[in-house]
């Protein structure tokens, strides 16, 4: 299966999806003109991925910002993410990062567990931390 890169803009994050990892990564800020279409990619990248998925799958998110519609969005990452925890193919964890005096982050990964029946790690990092 190949791989998804999606490279970064100002409105935009960075995707990664690696298959033979397991890791799907989102970082930086998400404030797309057309989310639906922005994340099309992922949402197709997923539905091949969960017919052969590594045993683990791991969600990092790491966004510092990101608008509703994008918040949709990942919403329904987590859903399909959550349909493949659930047929027990593979073991899936969301590792959602977040400045420690973010308390915007925090709190949409915090609402995110709540609907989501899949792991959360929240994840605290100091700003002095990060590369």
């Amino acid at each position: 299966m190949i791989n998804l890169r999606i490279e970064p803009t100002a409105k935009t994050p960075l995707i990664f999806c690696n298959a033979e990892t397991g890791i799907i990564l989102l970082e930086g800020r998400s404030i797309p003109e057309n989310s639906a279409e922005y994340f099309q990619p992922v949402y197709d990248w997923i539905d091949d991925y969960v017919n052969t998925p590594n045993a683990k799958t791991d969600f990092q998110v790491k966004l510092e910002y990101f608008n509703t519609s994008s918040s949709k969005c990942i919403l329904n990452v987590l859903k399909k993410l959550e349909n493949l925890h659930g047929s027990g193919k593979s073991s899936v964890e969301i590792h959602w990062f977040f400045e420690e005096d973010d308390e915007d982050m925090q709190e949409a990964g915090q609402d995110f567990d709540v609907i989501i029946s899949i792991p959360f790690k929240m994840i605290s990092i100091n700003q002095f931390e990060k590369n």
